[in-house]
C-alpha cells in the first residue's frame, strides 16, 4: 500500500495525467501523451484491494461488487484529486486513475483559441466539446465555467460523474452535483437543475436521448447548456446527436437541435515541437447555412462550412494545425500525422489553398 502512495505521489510530481493499475505488471502512468513502465515493483492484489478500501465509499463499493466496474472521484490531499474507474478484467481488479489538477487553467495557459470566450459568453442554447477519450475536453469545459466565474454574476449548475474540479464560487454562484451522490443519473439531474433557478447548466456528458430532449427543453427556455460527447471532429458531433434518435423522432429532433445548437468544439491534443502537448482545436458555429443542413441532415457539407467561416469564428483541424506548424508550436510531420486531410494540409503548408470548388485560389 505504501509503494503505491509513494508511486501515486511520484506520478503527481512528474505531472503525469493518468496512472494504470493491474494486478501482476508495474505500475504505468501517461506523461504528455505517452506511456511509460514505472520503477517498480509489480502491483499485488493485496495493495489493489487496500487502494479500493481507502478509495471507495460504501456505497460506491457496492456498486462495484454488483457492477464490476464503478466510477469515481478521489482526494489524495487537499490539493491532488483524481478522477477514477474500477473494473474487473478476467476476474482480478484493475484501478484506473486520471489526475485532475484542482487549479482550473485559462484559455491562455491552456493555448486554447481566443474564440472561446465568445463562445462562453453566449447567452442561450448548447454548447457542446467533443473528441476522443484524454483530449482535454473536461480542462476545456472547466476553463470555460471559470473564465464566466470571473466575469459573471450567473447561478451555474453542473452535473458530473464523478466531479472533476472543483470550482469556488468569485462572481458566481455554483452548485456541483455528483451522479450517484446528489442525483441518481444525469437525466434526472438535468431535470431537476431546471427547478433550481439556474443561468448555465453544465452535464459531464450527452449519453442518450432523453438527455438531449432535456437540454434541448433547456435551451429553448433560455438557458445555456454545455456538455460533452465523444467524437472525432465536430461534424461527427451533430450526427452522434440525430443518431441517438429513431427515424420516426428525426425530422423533429432536427428542427429543435438547429435552433438551440450554438456551437460544437472539439479538440486533440498534439504533441509540440517544446515536448508538451498542445490543444488543435476545430470550431463548428451555427449559422443560417448550418440551421439549413442540420434540418436536411446533411452534415457532410458542413466541413466546407467550417473551412470557410472564419469570419464567424469557425476553424477547421487542417487550420489549427496550418497556424501551429507555422508559429514553430507543432512540427510539419506531426501535424500531418494528425491531420485531418493530411494531403490538403501538405498543399496549404507550399502555399496552395483550394476553395470548395477545389479551385486554387492564392
Amino acid at each position: 500500500m505504501n509503494t503505491l502512495l509513494h508511486f501515486i505521489y511520484q506520478a503527481v510530481e512528474a505531472d503525469a495525467s493518468d496512472i494504470h493499475l493491474k494486478i501482476g505488471r508495474g505500475p504505468i502512468y501517461r506523461l504528455e501523451g505517452q506511456l511509460y513502465n514505472a520503477d517498480a515493483p509489480p502491483v499485488t492484489q493485496e495493495q489493489i484491494e487496500d487502494l479500493i478500501e481507502t478509495m471507495l465509499p460504501p456505497k460506491l463499493k457496492a456498486v462495484y461488487d454488483e457492477q464490476q466496474q464503478v466510477d469515481f472521484s478521489w482526494n489524495l490531499n487537499d490539493q491532488t484529486r483524481f478522477r477514477g474507474n474500477l473494473f474487473n478484467s478476467s476476474g482480478e481488479p484493475c484501478l484506473n486513475l486520471r489526475y485532475v489538477k484542482n487549479a482550473l487553467q485559462t484559455f491562455e495557459t491552456l493555448n486554447l483559441p481566443s474564440q472561446l470566450a465568445q463562445i462562453a459568453m453566449i447567452r442561450r442554447g448548447i454548447v457542446l466539446l467533443s473528441g476522443t477519450t484524454g483530449s482535454g475536453k473536461s480542462t476545456t469545459l472547466g476553463a470555460m465555467i471559470n473564465f464566466i466565474n470571473d466575469r459573471e454574476f450567473k447561478r451555474i449548475i453542473t452535473v458530473e460523474d464523478p466531479v472533476e474540479y472543483l470550482f469556488q464560487d468569485n462572481k458566481s454562484l455554483i452548485s456541483q452535483r455528483e451522479v450517484g451522490f446528489d442525483t441518481q443519473s444525469f437525466q434526472t439531474g438535468l431535470k431537476a437543475a431546471l427547478r433550481q433557478d439556474p443561468d448555465i447548466i453544465m452535464v459531464g456528458e450527452i449519453r442518450d436521448k432523453n438527455s438531449v430532449e432535456t437540454a434541448i427543453t433547456a435551451a429553448e427556455t433560455g438557458h445555456l447548456i454545455f456538455s460533452t460527447v465523444h467524437t472525432e471532429n465536430a461534424v461527427q458531433g451533430v450526427q452522434r446527436i440525430l443518431d441517438m434518435f429513431p427515424s420516426t423522432d428525426r425530422h423533429q429532433i432536427r428542427l429543435a437541435l438547429s435552433q438551440t445548437l450554438q456551437a460544437i468544439i472539439c479538440q486533440r491534443l498534439i504533441p509540440g515541437t517544446n515536448g508538451k502537448a498542445r490543444p488543435a482545436c476545430e470550431i463548428l458555429r451555427t449559422n443560417a447555412l448550418v440551421r439549413k443542413l442540420i434540418i436536411e441532415e446533411a452534415p457532410e457539407k458542413m466541413q466546407i462550412v467550417i473551412e470557410g467561416g472564419e469570419d464567424e469564428g469557425m476553424i477547421s483541424f487542417n487550420q489549427s494545425l496550418y497556424k501551429m506548424v507555422k508559429a514553430n508550436e507543432v512540427s510539419t510531420e506531426v501535424a500531418l500525422e494528425y491531420a485531418s486531410n493530411p494531403e490538403a494540409l501538405k498543399m496549404n503548408l507550399k502555399g496552395i489553398f483550394l476553395d470548395t470548388g477545389k479551385r486554387i485560389v492564392s
